[in-house]
C-alpha cells in the first residue's frame, strides 16, 4: 500500500510549478468565459465546456486503463456530483461574467472553501469548526462582503445579482466538496470521477441547451469565440482535473488547496492584460480579506507563529 502524502510537507520544485501551472489554467477558465460571453449564450458555453472535457477524460481513462464504473449507484451519484460541481456553478458564473469583470468573479469563486468548512461542519461528524476556522470564515465572509455591500446598499441591481449569482456557485462547489467524499467509499478512482460527473453534467444540460438557447439559430461564433470554448474544455477543465489529481497524490491536499489562492491572481492578470479590465480597492481589500480568511483555514499561520514562538524558547534551552 502506498503511503499518503504528508501534510504541510514542502513541496519540491517540480509540485510548486504543477500548482502555479494548475492556478493559471482554473485562473483561464474565467478569462475564457469572459472571452465566450460576448458572444455566446450561457448554456451553450457550458455544454461546449463540459462535452469537450468529458471526451478529453474518457479517452485519458482509457489510455492510462482505468475503468469506468457501471453500476447504477456510482452513476447516480455522479448526476449528483455533476449538478453540484459542474452544471449549477458553471452556469452561474458564466451568467455572472456577462455582467462582471472575470476578476471579481474568480475572487468572489475564491470563497468556495469558506463555505465547505461551515457545510462540512454542519453535515459531517468529523470536520467540525475550530476556533481558527470560525476567525477565517468570518475574516473571508467580511471579504464578500466588503466586495458586494457597496453596489447592494444602493440598490439590487444586476451587477449585485451577478455577484451573487458567483456566491452562489461557491457554495454549490462546497456542497459538492461534501458530496463528493462518497467516491472515495465507493473505490471509485478519482480520476473516472471526474469523467463520470462531466459526462452525467452534459447529459443534465445538453436538453436545456437545445431548448433555451436553439444553437441553430445563433450566429456563427468567432475564431475567439471559437478557441475560448476549446480552452476552458481541454485546457480550464480536462487538463486541470489531470493535473489537480496529480497533485493531490503527490503534494497532499492541505498543499494542494493552496491554489485557491493562486487562481484569482492568474484570472485578474488575464483580465488586466488582454481585457482591459480593472479593479476597484473595494476589490481588493475585499480579496485581501478571503485570503487571510483562506490561511486562517488553512491552519499555516497558527503553526507558523507557534513555530517562531518556540524556536526561540528552545534554542535558549539548549544552550543551558
Amino acid at each position: 500500500m502506498s503511503q499518503s502524502p504528508a501534510v504541510n510537507r514542502p513541496m519540491t520544485a517540480l509540485e510548486w510549478a504543477t500548482l502555479i501551472t494548475l492556478a493559471a489554467v482554473w485562473g483561464g477558465a474565467f478569462f475564457f468565459n469572459a472571452v465566450a460571453v460576448k458572444e455566446l449564450p450561457v448554456f451553450t458555453i457550458v455544454v461546449a465546456r463540459v462535452v469537450l472535457a468529458a471526451l478529453v477524460l474518457v479517452a485519458v481513462l482509457k489510455v492510462a486503463g482505468i475503468r469506468m464504473p457501471s453500476e447504477r449507484r456510482v452513476w447516480i451519484a455522479f448526476f449528483g456530483m455533476g449538478l453540484l460541481n459542474n452544471a449549477i456553478p458553471f452556469s452561474l458564473i458564466v451568467w455572472g461574467q456577462q455582467h462582471i469583470a472575470s476578476g471579481v468573479a474568480s475572487i468572489l469563486n475564491a470563497s468556495t472553501p469558506l463555505f465547505t468548512v461551515v457545510l462540512a461542519h454542519v453535515l459531517t461528524a468529523d470536520e467540525k469548526l475550530t476556533g481558527g476556522r470560525i476567525l477565517g470564515v468570518l475574516a473571508g465572509l467580511a471579504g464578500v462582503a466588503i466586495m458586494i455591500g457597496g453596489d447592494a446598499a444602493r440598490a439590487l441591481g444586476t451587477n449585485v445579482v451577478a455577484q451573487l449569482a458567483c456566491v452562489a456557485a461557491a457554495v454549490s462547489y462546497g456542497f459538492a466538496g461534501i458530496f463528493g467524499r462518497r467516491f472515495r467509499a465507493m473505490g471509485v478512482a478519482p480520476m473516472a470521477t471526474a469523467a463520470g460527473q462531466l459526462t452525467a453534467s452534459s447529459i443534465l444540460l445538453l436538453p436545456m441547451m437545445l431548448v433555451l438557447d436553439r444553437p441553430w439559430s445563433l450566429p456563427a461564433p468567432s475564431l475567439n469565440a471559437i478557441v475560448a470554448l476549446i480552452g476552458i474544455a481541454t485546457l480550464s477543465t480536462a487538463f486541470a482535473y489531470v493535473l489537480f489529481f496529480r497533485l493531490l497524490a503527490t503534494a497532499g491536499a492541505s498543499n494542494t488547496s493552496l491554489v485557491t489562492l493562486l487562481i484569482p491572481v492568474s484570472a485578474i492578470l488575464l483580465g488586466m492584460i488582454f481585457l482591459g479590465e480593472m479593479l476597484e480597492l473595494r476589490h481588493i481589500v475585499g480579496m485581501v480579506m478571503i485570503a487571510l480568511g483562506l490561511a486562517a483555514i488553512d491552519g499555516r499561520p497558527w503553526r507558523a507563529a507557534r513555530f517562531l514562538v518556540k524556536a526561540p524558547v528552545e534554542t535558549r534551552t539548549d544552550e543551558r
